[in-house]
């Protein structure tokens, strides 16, 4: 991941222990408002690698990697760690007290932007607000089934049965971790094909063949439980924005527009044409909008 930093002009890649394991993340900027980015499921910092340098030019910027994903330490599931949002939740807290050292700006992509509200509740003042990319609905979550088709509601849960079969997990793990997979479901998350590159592939690809990671995958496959966003928004005590892409396939627009119901969340922008990455597929626009919320 060194490597791959400065091939982007960043700056090489930083260590932080938390609870014995080692974390990687990213940071660029010298003075500013301190900005703390987070990634979502199977993704690392370097899926903000077209927002770091510019958010930099007048922010201290931190991008993070989750624990299990990315550069950081993929432990065990259960033995040596839960794979939850409260875990990440706690992670992120203790980032942002232990390295960052105030309060910063939390933004994250998709189960990312369940993760930085986690950390946000658990320890409201570590944020001056929190930005919403695409957030995850998690409409696989046991409280939310009985709202899916029938067939996605009696078949996610035998699926989650026989992923627990190690053997077959293992399997299933490493027919998803193929460039060929990945290439497909970027290009279904994405409605840009220009933006799906051999980097990005690289970026998701590479973390996945790390000893653990398939572990790390499993575990969070069969995670039906833990907060939703709407069980988060109402603890939070800082304001929220909300971007999300009109043509996200997987966490739609329309119940997405929901949480703006909540009085935290001040602002909900449409972003016209983008799918579930908006700040790797429409970095310009989603740069803009994150400059403008930090100068207000």
């Amino acid at each position: 991941m060194t490597t791959f930093a400065s091939e982007l002009g960043l700056n090489p890649v930083k260590t932080w222990i938390w609870k014995g394991f080692p974390i990687c993340y990213q940071q660029q900027g010298e003075s500013g408002p301190a900005i703390v980015l987070v990634h979502g499921f199977g993704a690392s910092w370097g899926h903000w690698r077209k927002n770091i340098p510019v958010l930099a030019q007048k922010c201290r910027v931190y991008a993070l990697d989750l624990i299990g994903f990315g550069g950081s330490a993929k432990p065990s599931p259960n033995t040596e760690i839960n794979y939850t949002f409260d875990t990440w939740g706690q992670q992120i807290k203790d980032f942002c007290q232990q390295v960052v050292g105030k309060t910063a700006y939390l933004i994250g992509n998709s189960i990312g932007c369940i993760a930085i509200m986690q950390a946000a509740a658990i320890e409201p003042d570590i944020s001056s607000g929190i930005a919403l990319l695409n957030c995850s609905l998690r409409l696989l979550h046991e409280r939310k089934r009985e709202t899916l088709p029938l067939s996605r509601r009696l078949g996610t849960p035998l699926l989650q049965k026989i992923l627990t079969f190690r053997t077959v997990g293992k399997f299933f793990f490493h027919q998803i971790a193929k460039r060929s997979t990945v290439k497909k479901v970027l290009q279904q998350a994405y409605i840009d094909d220009n933006a799906v590159t051999e980097e990005l592939i690289d970026i998701i690809i590479k973390p996945a063949k790390d000893p653990g990671a398939a572990d790390v995958f499993l575990a969070f496959t069969a995670y039906s439980s833990g907060p939703l966003a709407e069980d988060l928004l109402p603890k939070l005590s800082c304001p929220v924005i909300i971007l999300w892409g009109t043509d996200d396939p997987w966490e739609p627009i329309d119940l997405g527009r929901e949480l703006a119901n909540y009085p935290q969340v001040k602002k909900f922008i449409p972003l016209q044409g983008v799918g579930h990455c908006p700040q790797d597929e429409a970095p310009s626009l989603v740069n803009s909008i994150l400059q403008d919320w930090i100068q207000e």
